[in-house]
């Protein structure tokens, strides 16, 4: 179609768009975590326990709360777009595990799931022009 022969010119600018939209996302949901103290770190990093690691929940937790704020801020800004999307794709992979282990299925993973491929994909093509980190 017509209308959409010219969009391909814009590339960066879509990136700039999902950059920006997902990291405020990240912060978004990252951000209680971050803020929400030992109690909800310990069970945050209890998580860990899918991948057979046991020890310092605390730390984890917390830690999955700065990768999802800090990182999300580093998306959103195009900073070290490439280690950080490793992070945030790691935290999405326990994530889905964790549903994965509840027994939610497909349907309560779908979204860690999505959100991981979309960074995954990210990670290839980079952060584009519109970037600290400018590809």
């Amino acid at each position: 179609m017509a209308l959409f022969q010219n969009l391909g010119k814009y590339k960066d600018f879509g990136l700039l768009i999902m950059r920006v939209g997902l990291g405020v996302m990240m912060i978004v949901h990252g951000f209680p975590k971050m803020m929400g103290g030992v109690e909800t770190w310990t069970k945050l990093g209890g998580s860990m326990g899918v991948l057979g690691i046991h020890f310092l929940p605390i730390f984890w937790g917390f830690m999955a709360g700065v990768t999802e704020v800090v990182g999300g801020l580093f998306l959103l800004i195009g900073l070290w777009t490439r280690p950080t999307l490793l992070f945030l794709a790691f935290t999405m992979i326990v994530a889905a595990l964790v549903h994965f282990g509840k027994g939610d299925g497909i349907k309560g993973a779908s979204h860690a799931i999505e959100l991981c491929c979309v960074f995954i994909g990210l990670l290839f093509i980079g952060p584009g022009k519109y970037s600290v980190d400018k590809k």
